[in-house]
């Protein structure tokens, strides 16, 4: 029935039970406990996300999509018995970056003891709305601040969120994270932008802030030697021969 592909925003799944038991030795070691961001701190083993930014109302019609997605998303998750998960396992969440006004009118948002979340029945779902312009301004909620539009909010999340990785590498987490943010707020509904042209343009971003050493740390012998001619080659090995 489907002619085009239907593609979800992101899937929080829990992790496999090996997962689960190196993440308890883990705390067992003294590792600090992840606070998650607003909306989060009720996880269900298979969640499904559906994001709006600044530029997209979320309306019904994406709330009748997030449905669809998770019907055919519990249709092909099987347990390992063969049998369907229950509606239990499931969570349904809907992240906004404005408040949706139009869809605030026709239906009743239930508030949360959260600032900026909400629960909104959806037929036979409730659905977790998080507003990002509308949480509480906290360091646990830098994730959510990046994709803000309230400069104060998206100053606050890049403090927070990079403070995580005080010694972070190049190319590591924080510069990742970053990047995302950059082509974010670059964000041009017209324009495609696909996982390759992000992995792309981060790789060359990557290696251009790596000085010559690291670049050839972790290559072999043939790959570092490739591109140079044979001339080139034998010259160095004769400086080396003579500076020993």
């Amino acid at each position: 029935m489907a002619l085009s592909s239907q593609l979800l925003d992101v899937a929080i799944i829990e992790a496999t039970e090996t997962g689960a038991a190196s993440h308890t030795a883990l705390k067992g070691q003294g590792a600090p406990p992840h606070e998650l961001p607003d909306g989060l701190e009720a996880l269900r083993p298979h969640n499904l996300l559906t994001y709006k930014s600044q530029h997209e109302p979320l309306n019904a019609w994406t709330l009748d999509e997030l449905i669809g997605h998770y019907v055919n998303y519990r249709k092909l998750r099987r347990q390992p018995n063969g049998k369907r998960h229950r509606r239990a396992a499931f969570g349904l969440y809907a992240v906004a970056t404005r408040f949706p006004r139009k869809l605030a009118r026709r239906y009743r948002l239930q508030a949360t003891a959260w600032e900026g979340v909400y629960e909104l029945p959806w037929g036979a779902h409730q659905v977790r709305l998080i507003v990002l312009n509308g949480i509480a301004k906290h360091p646990r909620n830098a994730p959510w601040e990046l994709f803000a539009s309230e400069q104060d909010r998206l100053r606050q999340g890049l403090i927070h969120y990079r403070a995580r990785y005080p010694n972070r590498r190049r190319g590591g987490h924080g510069e990742l994270f970053e990047r995302l943010y950059l082509i974010y707020r670059r964000e041009n509904p017209t324009m495609a932008y696909t996982m390759e042209d992000f992995l792309r343009e981060t790789h060359e971003l990557v290696l251009a802030n790596m000085t010559p050493e690291e670049r050839l740390k972790g290559l072999d012998p043939e790959e570092r030697l490739k591109g140079l001619d044979q001339a080139t080659i034998e010259a160095w090995l004769a400086k080396q021969r003579r500076d020993h």
